[in-house]
């Protein structure tokens, strides 16, 4: 069975409604059911369940031996530790991040406060950090209202790729609407180019489907 974990951190989203990336977060995951009818989704909705910042009072339970914390302390541990069993059960994780102020969503920040733990989802080591949440498959579906260069105006995909390979996700794929904002043509535009990016994807993933399928018949002939 293939666990995927979706995260929608779009402000947007409620009501009723969705922001592009969380649309396009769900196109793609509709193609990725259809090529596995195994995969078993569970969502992370920031809008209907926002995830809260640290502060001082968070740091602090963390940093408390388990039997020395407060029943809230115990609360504030226990919400971060689901945060992590979540991560830690999926093979796939499918995040939608609309750009803002030229960065990811500050919810989105606070969750990668919360999964980054030394010891559990990462480690140092004597030759450096060493990432611990390996072999999984990450889509990062990217919704922007501007045309930015990576690393000039945007800087949401060189963090992503540098924080979540510190955990270990180095396998990550991008989905990116932009010119969001730019008028109705600009829009299409942006959005025909991230609907072409999915199909690609969905393209790829039936490849790496099959070559895995013609691997477990050859074991099996064995």
């Amino acid at each position: 069975m293939t666990n995927l974990l979706q995260l929608t951190t779009s402000l947007f989203d409620g009501a009723g409604k969705q922001g592009v990336s969380s649309q396009l977060s769900d196109e793609l995951i509709t193609g990725l059911k259809a090529l596995n009818t195994d995969l078993q989704v569970s969502v992370r909705d920031f809008a209907a369940s926002p995830t809260p910042h640290l502060d001082h009072a968070w740091l602090q339970a963390l940093f408390t031996p388990a039997t020395d914390r407060s029943a809230e302390q115990s609360a504030k541990v226990s919400h971060s530790d689901s945060l992590i069993a979540e991560l830690q059960a999926a093979n796939t994780v499918v995040i939608g991040v609309p750009m803002y102020n030229f960065s990811i969503p500050s919810m989105l920040k606070a969750w990668i406060d919360h999964v980054s733990r030394a010891g559990v989802t990462f480690s140092y080591t004597e030759k450096g950090p060493q990432g611990l949440l390996t072999g999984k498959k990450v889509y990062l579906v990217i919704a922007m209202g501007g045309k930015h260069a990576e690393g000039v105006t945007d800087f949401v995909r060189p963090y992503l790729r540098t924080v979540l390979g510190f955990l270990g996700m180095t396998d990550i794929d991008f989905v990116v609407a932009d010119g969001l904002a730019m008028g109705d043509e600009s829009r299409a535009q942006g959005l025909q180019q991230a609907h072409e990016q999915i199909k690609a994807l969905l393209t790829k993933a039936q490849v790496a489907a099959n070559d895995n399928s013609d691997v477990l018949t050859e074991e099996q002939a064995a």
